[in-house]
């Protein structure tokens, strides 16, 4: 059995502004808490045996994720498409629209399309990606749109699409 796992899709290299703006706050506080870490680290290198210093181990692993983080951002944001301005149709749902849903059970959801870089779930921020964001780009209010889920598919209706 082998450990190959494919690379995965590429993501779509839209953000919005203030997505952008977080992501290169979040790079600033990444660099500044990794000069924490590596001065923890260095302290815990210095009291001796580090096969058994669990304060040691903690900070190699900490430093490592933050390292990935670091990297990764370094190698995002100069690919990274800004999208701040609205479209010119805005009846329609395109990309950093929000958009109020209303499932089959009268149940309304709203959802805000960005990129897949600033998805928040507490938000209900979806990526361009998703599956319920690509059946709802170009459609118009009052359209019903039918997404394919894991428990089935479901058929939503666009009651308003908003811009910031």
């Amino acid at each position: 059995m082998s450990r190959y796992r494919p690379p995965a899709a590429p993501k779509s290299p839209y953000v919005t502004k203030n997505g952008f703006a977080a992501l290169q706050q979040e790079e600033q506080k990444l660099w500044k808490k990794r000069l924490v870490v590596v001065t923890a680290l260095s302290a815990a290198a210095a009291e001796g045996d580090r096969s058994e210093n669990a304060e040691y181990i903690y900070r190699k692993k900490e430093l490592r994720e933050l390292d990935w983080r670091i990297r990764y951002l370094q190698k995002r944001l100069p690919n990274l498409t800004v999208v701040g301005q609205q479209p010119s149709n805005v009846n329609q749902v395109f990309f950093s629209a929000t958009v109020l849903v209303e499932d089959e059970d009268r149940n309304t959801t709203q959802y805000r399309i960005v990129g897949p870089d600033e998805v928040d779930h507490k938000a209900h921020y979806i990526s361009m990606d998703s599956p319920v964001a690509k059946a709802l780009f170009k459609k118009r209010l009052d359209d019903e749109v039918s997404v394919q889920t894991p428990a089935g598919p479901v058929c939503l209706t666009i009651r308003a699409i908003m811009y910031e």
